[in-house]
């Protein structure tokens, strides 16, 4: 904008200075006697007519005329017959005296009119100019779009580096950068696996001790206050060994980089009545209906155990918010592409604040039954992720239900 009202001005500057150029050449014809004065010149544009005066034959009878002999030898501003006019006044080498005058309003008008042709192709350019100057960029942030693609695209444990292949050499510091930081967060998140994993089985040899000398207590006849505090004790030592089981499934699911496509093929119906059937004497002694709804035949592509800890943990979990004389129903089938895992309960639900965090790690919301630790889900989430699946969980609340609803989709395959 700022450009091209420069160049507007220097345009119309440059049109008035040749339109004085012109005065001057036809004075120069005028005194050298090629020109008679007392007529009007007229160029290309009948507009743009030049007066030449010659003082001898010119009437002297207006006050115009009179200031404008008045006037010095040279260009200058004046006013003839009401109209302001410019004029370049010459003395000859006899004494007499003449004017080349045109009307200013002719002159701005001409210098505006070249003026715009001058600015008008720039005006035209600049669109271009930004088109093309946004095919430049774009085509020069494509590389950063398809690496941020990638990084957006990628779960949160997958620490690959970067390719530099094919990408410009700016962004190759950049890239280098990247590369330096997953390597090191690669090497922490190995360092914690480690960590859990090694804790967690060095400590089971002492639970485990601690968890037999509690049940052998049980047979000795003690006080009903030490009786108490025995139960106590073997509900705590219950709850840390389940905390390191649990532990210890969280680091294998976080330590397997097996690939989805080379896994065994394994029926995911087969392996939820194995489940369900390891649970139904604890639902049974809490007067809980569990049961499958719709069982069909569904092939996914896992390690056998993966399937069986994602349900045991989904129906682990409905157990422990489903309060005495609920219910939990289970479907597995097929729909088109996946294989569907499908857990309800008739529980207390998820609060709506919560739902999106109840698969991070150690939490449990303001419902904490049990000896849960808050892993369950995480670990679910964890499997489903490995097996290339999704995961959805909402209360329900058709029907004047309550409970939640957790529907699994895993990419189903070939038997």
């Amino acid at each position: 904008m700022i450009g091209g009202l420069l160049g507007y001005h220097w345009a119309f500057s440059e049109a008035i200075e040749m339109q004085d150029s012109v005065l001057i050449q036809i004075a120069g014809l005028v005194q050298g006697g090629s020109l008679t004065g007392g007529r009007a010149l007229h160029g290309v544009d009948l507009d743009a007519e030049v007066w030449l005066i010659d003082q001898a034959t010119a009437p002297q009878a207006s006050e115009d005329d009179a200031r404008l002999w008045s006037l010095k030898d040279g260009l200058a501003l004046a006013v003839r017959n009401g109209q302001p006019i410019r004029v370049l006044l010459r003395t000859r080498a006899d004494g007499a005296r003449f004017a080349v005058a045109q009307r200013t309003s002719v002159r701005d008008e001409i210098a505006s009119d070249m003026a715009f042709r001058t600015v008008l192709p720039i005006a035209a350019l600049i669109p271009c100019l930004l088109l093309v100057t946004a095919i430049v960029i774009a085509r020069s942030l494509r590389p950063m779009v398809h690496l941020a693609g990638d990084l957006d695209g990628r779960r949160a444990d997958d620490m690959t580096l970067l390719p530099t292949a094919q990408m410009p050499s700016e962004l190759h510091p950049f890239i280098a950068s990247i590369n330096g930081l997953l390597q090191r967060m690669r090497l922490l998140m190995d360092q914690q696996r480690r960590f859990v994993a090694e804790a967690a089985h060095e400590l089971r040899t002492p639970i485990t001790a601690l968890s037999l000398q509690a049940e052998n207590l049980a047979a000795v006849d003690l006080p009903s206050s030490a009786r108490d505090r025995v139960g106590s004790l073997r509900q705590g030592i219950g709850r840390t060994r389940h905390l390191l089981e649990q532990l210890l499934a969280l680091a294998r699911q976080d330590a397997g980089q097996a690939d989805a496509v080379a896994m065994p093929v394994v029926r995911l119906d087969d392996v939820a009545k194995e489940v369900v059937a390891g649970l139904l004497p604890e639902a049974a002694s809490r007067g809980i209906d569990l049961g499958f709804v719709l069982v069909e035949p569904a092939v996914v592509r896992s390690e056998a155990v993966m399937p069986a800890a994602l349900l045991r943990n989904l129906l682990d979990n409905a157990l422990r918010f489903t309060s005495q004389g609920g219910r939990i129903d289970a479907w597995v089938y097929r729909d088109g592409d996946a294989a569907i895992l499908q857990i309800e309960d008739s529980g207390p639900g998820v609060a709506p604040e919560e739902i999106g965090r109840i698969f991070e790690p150690f939490f449990r919301g303001q419902h904490q039954e049990g000896d849960g630790v808050g892993l369950g889900l995480s670990i679910v989430k964890r499997i489903v992720d490995r097996l290339g699946g999704s995961v959805e969980v909402a209360n329900m609340t058709e029907g004047g239900r309550t409970g939640l609803r957790v529907l699994v989709k895993l990419p189903a395959a070939t038997a």
